[in-house]
């Protein structure tokens, strides 16, 4: 039996060039809910929902539900018409983390279309070394110069290609399992 990680990547890879991914709104907090749905509405009856309990990762805690819906229109109406704004956007949306699973995955897609959309590019996850990302995502509301450099180095024009793609989604699933041997 395929596990949660299996089913939703799977449902990832599947976005490709489908009419689905065609739907979403890009760069709206309605479009990020439309990626999470799309991934995990087989396997969470909250995909797509904000939640609605406080939660923590790691010792840091995300936005407090309580305003959590000011948050989240507060990240919705950031510009993000450059690398820059762009990225100043994704780390306020890592910092609000709207869903009680699954946000990494889905912002990751999310950001992607951002980017193709507004510069034309996007992210070539296979580039970004695991720990790298975590470690400067884990920096990034403190300081959010390492993690822009960290995807800046990584951008690629190659919005179009399926190898691309791919690699990015079984690089955004290997960030978010866990490592048994540091």
């Amino acid at each position: 039996m395929q596990n949660v990680d299996e089913i939703s990547k799977e449902r990832a890879k599947k976005l490709f060039g489908s009419p689905e991914i065609s739907g979403f709104e890009i760069g709206t907090i309605k479009g990020l809910e439309q990626i999470h749905k799309y991934l995990f509405e087989e396997l969470y009856d909250f995909a797509g929902q904000i939640r609605v309990k406080d939660i923590s990762k790691g010792g840091f805690r995300f936005a407090s539900y309580l305003y959590l819906k000011e948050s989240l229109n507060k990240v919705g109406g950031m510009p993000e018409n450059t690398f820059e704004e762009i990225m100043a956007k994704y780390v306020e949306m890592n910092i609000t983390h709207p869903f009680m699973e699954g946000n990494g995955r889905s912002m990751r897609i999310w950001l992607d279309l951002i980017f193709k959309k507004n510069i034309k590019k996007c992210v070539d996850w296979a580039k970004i070394d695991k720990a790298d990302y975590l470690n400067a995502m884990e920096r990034s509301p403190v300081n959010d110069l390492e993690i822009r450099e960290l995807l800046r180095t990584a951008l690629t024009d190659k919005i179009d290609d399926r190898e691309v793609f791919m690699k990015g989604i079984e690089q955004s699933y290997y960030y978010e399992e866990e490592d048994f041997y540091k």
